[in-house]
């Protein structure tokens, strides 16, 4: 009981902090939210004054698991209800190239890398590389809104990130699942198994739900407010309500709930009506940061510290090579079929920052529980711990250097 209240204290000092001190943090602190909260983590995890713990591997591997689920979905409903109405389906062609052949470029750039230079098996270099392979919506909308991204990124590239990481969280699924059945079952079984069952039921059968809840929720919510039966001020909950409908309909349907949660949002935001009014984009933003702030801090103690160092220097020249290899050539080879991305800044600053956050946590304690291979965690753990340092640093110092463009016609919800 009190190990609980150590970590309801730590997560509400974090929270009400960083409140207090947002828009100082955002311009001024050379550290990213996340960043600072994986640093209390370290900080008070066992690493450091040993405050905060977790239970022994296979338990905390679940904890991982079902609280960053949790905290993907709050997230991704925070980004779909941030984006402007319809921008997935205005933009779905640039959206299918980089969640498409971006994505699978992506993780295979990563799986060859883990497998050149660790030594591992092919299908768990692949399986290291789907974990990484999506861009976080946690930490990507850290580096994309607030005051310093709104006067100097255009709108048009912080939208298509936003939509990009909000969505990808899912799409990664049938990425992932597809190495750890291949590990699991015979090659036909697994290719088939993998064809109907992940992609033709769980990826599919994610977005029908998610837009079906999605849309009923809106126009409900409109009906609500034509008949004055609603208070404005129950937004928030209302969404926050959806977001565990849906995450909870999907696991009972045993579909991608976190795609689920992403479609709902952005169906919800095409029903008729104002479903969002916009005093209320701050404070969902604020319950956003209430969810995830503090998977960070969970992630800060949970580092896997004696996996790393058992890495060596091969762990740091991996790190390093996968921010350089895994996104920007990628990026910038696509970048032709990615409409929103118009000047060389646009790509530039698109191809850097895609950085690897809750996503990956909870992929990669996914598939330790499906596999058993627990160095699948220990290397992702790195990847993802490297990517907050490179992005987290960097994001302040490169928003700044990125004037306006004047003829951004991009309407902005963020």
């Amino acid at each position: 009981m009190a190990s609980a209240y150590r970590w309801l204290f730590a997560a509400g000092v974090l929270v009400l902090l960083l409140g207090l001190f947002q828009k100082w943090f955002q311009e001024r602190w050379f550290l990213t939210e996340p960043l600072t909260a994986v640093a209390l983590g370290i900080a008070l995890g066992p690493a450091g004054l040993q405050l905060l713990n977790l239970p022994p591997a296979a338990d905390s591997s679940r904890i991982l698991t079902q609280v960053s689920r949790v905290t993907l979905a709050v997230a991704d409903m925070g980004v779909a209800l941030r984006l402007s109405r319809g921008y997935p389906v205005e933009h779905w062609r640039s959206l299918v190239v980089i969640l498409g052949v971006g994505m699978a470029l992506m993780s295979l750039a990563t799986g060859l890398l883990v497998w050149g230079l660790l030594g591992t098996s092919v299908l768990v270099a692949l399986l290291v590389g789907a974990t990484v392979a999506s861009t976080d919506p946690i930490v990507a909308s850290t580096i994309v809104t607030g005051p310093v991204a709104k006067r100097t990124i255009p709108a048009r590239v912080r939208q298509f990130i936003s939509a990009e990481s909000g969505s990808n969280d899912g799409a990664a699924y049938p990425l992932v699942l597809l190495p750890i059945l291949l590990l699991n079952r015979p090659t036909g079984d697994a290719l088939s198994r993998w064809a109907v069952y992940v992609v033709g039921w769980q990826v599919l059968g994610a977005v029908v739900l998610g837009a079906t809840l999605g849309y009923a929720a809106g126009r409900l919510f409109a009906w609500s407010d034509r008949t004055d039966i609603v208070e404005q001020r129950g937004f928030v909950a209302y969404t926050l309500a959806l977001t565990f409908v849906v995450l909870g309909a999907a696991r009972l349907l045993t579909v991608d709930g976190i795609l689920a949660a992403f479609t709902a949002g952005i169906a919800y935001r095409m029903a008729p009506g104002d479903q969002q009014p916009s005093e209320e984009q701050t404070v969902q933003q604020a319950m956003t940061k209430f969810f995830v702030l503090p998977m960070f801090v969970l992630f800060g103690v949970a580092i896997p510290w004696d996996g790393w160092f058992a890495l060596g220097s091969r762990g740091v020249v991996l790190a390093v090579l996968v921010l350089l290899v895994r996104r920007p050539p990628v990026v910038v080879a696509l970048s032709t079929w990615i409409r929103p991305l118009r000047t060389r800044k646009d790509i530039g600053f698109t191809a850097w920052f895609g950085p690897i956050g809750v996503s990956t946590i909870f992929y990669a304690t996914f598939a330790v529980q499906r596999t058993g291979l627990g160095r699948v965690w220990t290397v992702a753990s790195l990847l993802l711990f490297a990517s907050l340092l490179g992005h987290g640093l960097t994001a302040t110092p490169a928003s700044k250097r990125m004037p306006p463009d004047p003829a951004d016609d991009t309407g902005d919800a963020g």
